[in-house]
């Protein structure tokens, strides 16, 4: 336990299935496969441990090893979920009652007992509610707590989990950056704008890097609007594939394209002032 844990506690809204596209991206991340001990850190999980229980679910899996550590700043929601983690043990939840989840107190100094690191620190909807100047301290403070190959992913999603973007960085630096997004039922990609990490959010000006992507992203959606007969999964592929054709350097491929994410380095974003 930290006696001064380093932040401020988030909002705590969270709710069954919020986060379940970042979910998804970290159990396919090398950080978390090839990792000597998959350790994952739900860092800032909010008023509910549901969270860590779902990405503990979905971890093991993977890799049966997989472990998750939720910390919260506020000691009353580390009771809480620890009492939710009580009800998993008696077997009262859907989740299984071995999960390998623990809660604990701390913040970005992410304190985890005998020095060890974690393989990936997940940190959603936690910095959108500091100053933009604030970011890069706490990606560096939680970086460092980083084991060799390690990954920190930092974003923000809407209140359903249907909206979100995050930013992989490592302690070299932000590395890339992804949107996810439910397609069925979407207007514009760039509801997104919505839900951009703090890094970016004030950065959605002409100018900027990000308004560039999102400007260009709409237009290829717009244009693909014929392809809506077969479905908004066809018409997005249609749209990142034309994003591509045009220089932006997307990564991954259709199979990423179809689940509604679009990832690009971070170079293709980072702000340029």
């Amino acid at each position: 336990m930290a006696s001064s844990p380093v932040g401020r506690p988030t909002r705590g809204t969270t709710g069954t299935n919020r986060l379940r596209r970042n979910d998804r991206w970290i159990a396919a991340s090398d950080a978390f496969r090839r990792a000597r001990d998959p350790l994952v850190v739900d860092l800032g999980y909010g008023a509910s441990g549901v969270t860590a229980f779902e990405l503990a679910a979905r971890l093991r899996r993977v890799r049966t090893d997989a472990e998750v550590k939720g910390l919260e700043i506020d000691p009353a929601r580390v009771a809480i979920a620890t009492a939710q983690l009580d009800e998993v043990r008696a077997g009262a939840t859907p989740f299984p009652a071995d999960l390998n989840v623990s809660f604990a107190r701390g913040g970005f100094e992410v304190p985890l007992p005998g020095g060890r690191r974690a393989a990936v620190i997940r940190a959603m909807n936690v910095l959108r509610q500091y100053d933009e100047a604030d970011v890069s301290g706490a990606w560096g403070t939680m970086t460092d707590r980083l084991a060799d190959g390690g990954l920190l992913v930092e974003g923000t999603c809407d209140e359903i989990g249907r909206v979100a973007s995050w930013i992989d960085a490592t302690a070299a630096g932000p590395v890339r950056f992804t949107i996810s997004l439910r397609l069925a039922g979407l207007d514009h990609p760039s509801v997104v704008a919505e839900r951009l990490p703090k890094a970016l959010i004030h950065r959605n000006v002409p100018g900027e890097r990000i308004h560039a992507l999102l400007t260009d992203l709409d237009r290829e959606w717009e244009r693909a609007a014929a392809l809506s007969t077969f479905g908004a999964t066809q018409r997005f592929v249609a749209a990142v594939t034309a994003l591509k054709a045009q220089g932006w350097p997307v990564q991954g491929g259709k199979q990423r394209w179809r689940l509604g994410e679009l990832t690009v380095p971070w170079a293709a974003v980072a702000p340029l002032v």
